[in-house]
């Protein structure tokens, strides 16, 4: 029993989710909810998010989480508890960024990592695929490279002295100050100041452009969902910095069929009474549009939950395509409908099916009539259910117990 699902419910999975489906769900939102990707983000959305995942994927944190609820491991953290890391060393973490703070990371002489998500369908993944990704990223403006007007006419912001920011000083009380720091509205936090008359008509001054650029990308065969493929040097430009790169994180999209685990494809067959026991042919058709044949010959019985495979038919191994995993059939047996089977037909299965086992039946046993079960129906209905009005049982006459299995 989970005392609180509220982790689970910010990252939109159930409490029986495994590690991959939490590390997907964190994966789709994170990249949502980011707010570098879109400056309107709550950034208290993301930290909750971050917050979730750091407890959800880790097995102890998870366990005690699901024992105390949140507030409990707040209340504990004295004691070893929970402590809330950085969300954003998480997300870089996740996507391989370096540093904290900007979106995909940076460092100090490197601009901002773009990190995007791609859809994929399994059988991209499975063939390989190109796939061109069209994407917006910041450049250094040509007009003026990258200085935001003319020549000479850039200058340090003298109330800042440059930096970017003021630091201001409020006394809350006596004796008592607070330091506020927040961006200077004089250079809107550039930290140099340009004549409006000398700015660059091309970029007004920012020093970059917004570029469209459609990239590349190429699926190699096996590789897996959440895969990170660079592009270095091709993310967003500043002035003064190299290039920062293009991550794609590839989103495996769910297959009608097949389910993947990591090399092995499982799938879910359904087989009727006879087929499970007199044996069956069927016809599989793989994700590279090939067609196999799925034979269990007579005898070899087929019980319901039973799981078999086939060698060599499941996904190929990343960089290693002729290598493949297993095609795993999980069988489920649909027995016949009711009324469906022939009463003339009950003696002939007898003569040819195992015998049944023979029932000691005591003398004072009670004869029970087994019910379709409806959960939506109370026990007590049900009851008055097996009575009309002229019953003398319903009018308060003697009554007899009737046992009822479900």
């Amino acid at each position: 029993m989970v005392k609180d699902t509220k982790y689970y419910d910010i990252l939109g999975v159930q409490p029986t989710a495994t590690v991959d489906e939490i590390k997907k769900a964190y994966r789709k939102l994170a990249l949502k909810l980011h707010p570098d990707k879109n400056p309107d983000n709550d950034p208290e959305q993301f930290k909750q998010l971050s917050q979730a995942y750091e407890v959800l994927s880790d097995e102890k944190k998870r366990t005690l989480y699901d024992q105390v609820g949140e507030q409990g491991m707040k209340e504990g953290a004295g004691a070893g508890g929970f402590h809330g890391s950085d969300p954003f060393d998480i997300f870089n973490m996740f996507f391989g960024g370096s540093g904290g703070g900007p979106f995909g990371g940076r460092q100090d002489n490197r601009g901002k990592n773009l990190v995007h998500q791609l859809a994929v369908s399994l059988e991209e993944l499975y063939n390989g695929a190109v796939r061109k990704l069209a994407l917006q990223k910041n450049v250094v403006c040509d007009k003026c490279e990258g200085r935001g007007g003319k020549k000479g006419a850039v200058s340090k912001c003298t109330t800042c002295n440059g930096s970017g920011f003021v630091v201001r000083i409020n006394q809350i009380a006596p004796g008592m100050i607070q330091q506020m720091r927040s961006h200077c509205s004089d250079c809107d936090g550039q930290g140099e100041k340009i004549n409006p008359k000398d700015k660059c008509k091309t970029c007004d001054g920012k020093k970059i452009v917004r570029e469209r650029k459609i990239i590349e990308v190429h699926i190699d065969k096996g590789m897996e969902d959440g895969k990170k493929i660079t592009f270095s040097g091709e993310g967003d430009q500043e002035p003064g910095l190299e290039p920062g790169d293009i991550i794609v994180v590839l989103d495996e999209k769910e297959h009608a069929t097949f389910k993947r685990d990591k090399t092995d494809l499982h799938m879910k067959m359904q087989i009727t009474l006879t087929e499970a026991l007199c044996g069956f042919q069927k016809v599989i058709k793989t994700l590279d549009n090939r067609q196999l044949v799925i034979t269990s010959l007579p005898g070899e019985i087929v019980k319901p939950g039973d799981i078999k495979c086939v060698l060599n038919e499941g996904m190929p191994v990343y960089r290693n395509p002729m290598e493949k995993g297993r095609l795993v059939l999980h069988f489920d047996v649909k027995f016949p409908n009711k009324n469906e089977l022939r009463p003339e037909a009950v003696s002939q299965l007898e003569d040819v099916l195992p015998a049944r086992s023979e029932v000691t039946i005591p003398m004072d046993a009670e004869e029970c009539v087994l019910e379709e079960f409806d959960p939506r129906q109370s026990q007590r209905s049900q009851r008055h259910d097996m009575y009309d009005e002229d019953d003398p049982r319903v009018r308060g006459g003697p009554t007899q117990v009737n046992c009822a299995t479900h």
